[in-house]
């Protein structure tokens, strides 16, 4: 292989194989030169493999955190709430020379009246933190978070970049907060998961403004942390749909025996869920004896279009995420596997590519709406969960957007944006 390939050439050396998905970034993107922005970052927790180390860590030690090439950032400060045993910001500032900051306005300042950075990253994710007392949910800071950084944005009299880690808050009321402040304060705004930049199986993606009917999503682990990211995985493909987002009308968490019964129902199809299922290679033949229904709920969303969804957390059975869509006049479904990848969880790398991409141009890769509406649909659904069942009428979630043409991370490779 030559030392410095073209991206065509070396994608072609690659093969078709899974392995084209971990090509490495050098290669890529070798021929990117441009000036390193200066961010903050505030963070829940910095310790190995938390959302802060796979996100801000990239920054630091290169895409692969192996000292490589990176994105064409520069972390200048860093504010940590908390600081376990295992906490690794200490030795990272001695080693890369970033200011350890005592407050938020502290990192997004620098301790001066005018912002001496371009973009901030809001991570609140891992941590000791306590949970609501009905639902169960992590009360992970984030709207706190949010409010002192634009705080300190507007004691600056500047606003610059911002991205918020996940879901927008563990509550309706502190998402649309954040939503409504920063459109306010017209601050180039995203958040969200990291799956709907990770790879696809197939590398697919639906056609724009094409007639979907019905679809289904397969997740696992915890109804909150990975519910979030099966639903970010299911709205970045359904929102492609003919006639663009309309919002959703009602959302209902269900229980494995409720979830039949609405199978009967017609409110889901079992061909659905056993396509998702066979795009990532895992069976749901008899979910009765292998399913942990203690810690397995259905997710039903009626969009105000007439589409339909099921996000199916099938604990027991699922150890990957995959979606499949019912497209009008096709017998056959369209489905995908969403790949992640383990340390140094690569997947991050594609969200953060978007992060970058923001702070460059001023923004955003694609809209902050789909957070804002699947943080919505998540809290709805736990609650519904939580009242056993109940329909819940959401006309909060009448939230329009149009689909996103940002690329995930095998579609394309050689023309993916920067």
């Amino acid at each position: 292989m030559r030392k410095n390939p073209t991206r065509r050439l070396f994608l072609k050396s690659m093969g078709v194989s899974g392995a084209t998905c971990l090509v490495d970034s050098r290669y890529l993107w070798a021929d990117r030169k441009r000036k390193k922005l200066p961010v903050a970052a505030v963070v829940s927790v910095y310790s190995p493999n938390s959302h802060a180390d796979v996100i801000v860590g990239k920054i630091l030690e290169g895409w692969r955190q192996n000292g490589g090439v990176g994105p064409d950032l520069q972390l200048v400060s860093l504010y940590t709430d908390q600081t376990p045993k295992n906490d690794q910001s200490r030795q990272l500032a001695e080693k890369h020379g970033f200011r350890l900051a005592k407050t938020i306005d502290e990192a997004v300042t620098l301790g001066r009246d005018k912002l001496p950075i371009a973009g901030v990253l809001s991570i609140g994710e891992h941590g000791r933190y306590p949970l609501t007392p009905d639902t169960k949910q992590t009360m992970y800071p984030r709207r706190r978070f949010f409010d002192e950084i634009v705080a300190a944005m507007q004691r600056c009299e500047q606003v610059v970049p911002l991205f918020n880690d996940k879901h927008l808050a563990y509550n309706w009321a502190d998402a649309k907060h954040m939503y409504d402040t920063a459109k306010s304060n017209r601050i180039p705004f995203m958040a969200g998961s990291s799956l709907p930049t990770a790879w696809r199986y197939p590398a697919t993606s639906l056609p724009l403004d094409i007639p979907l009917e019905e679809a289904v999503v397969i997740g696992f682990w915890g109804l909150e942390i990975y519910g979030f990211h099966a639903l970010e995985a299911l709205q970045c493909i359904v929102e492609r749909r003919q006639g663009g987002e309309t919002g959703v009308e009602a959302v209902t968490g269900l229980n494995y025996e409720q979830a039949l019964a609405a199978e009967q129902q017609g409110k889901w199809s079992r061909s659905l869920l056993e396509a998702a299922a066979n795009a990532c290679d895992t069976s749901v033949q008899n979910m009765e004896q292998r399913l942990n229904k203690s810690k397995t709920a259905f997710y039903h969303i009626e969009y105000k279009d007439g589409f339909r969804a099921t996000c199916a957390m099938l604990n027991g059975i699922a150890t990957k995420i995959a979606v499949a869509c019912k497209i009008k006049g096709q017998a056959k479904p369209l489905a995908n596997w969403i790949r992640l990848e383990g340390k140094p969880h690569g997947h991050f790398e594609h969200l953060l590519r978007g992060i970058e991409h923001m702070i460059h141009r001023g923004t955003p890769a694609y809209c902050v709406e789909r957070t804002l509406l699947t943080t919505g649909i998540l809290n709805r659904a736990l609650d519904s969960v939580y009242q056993n069942g109940v329909r819940l009428e959401s006309p909060e979630l009448a939230i329009c957007y149009p689909p996103s043409t940002w690329k995930f991370a095998n579609e394309d490779v050689e023309n993916f944006p920067s």
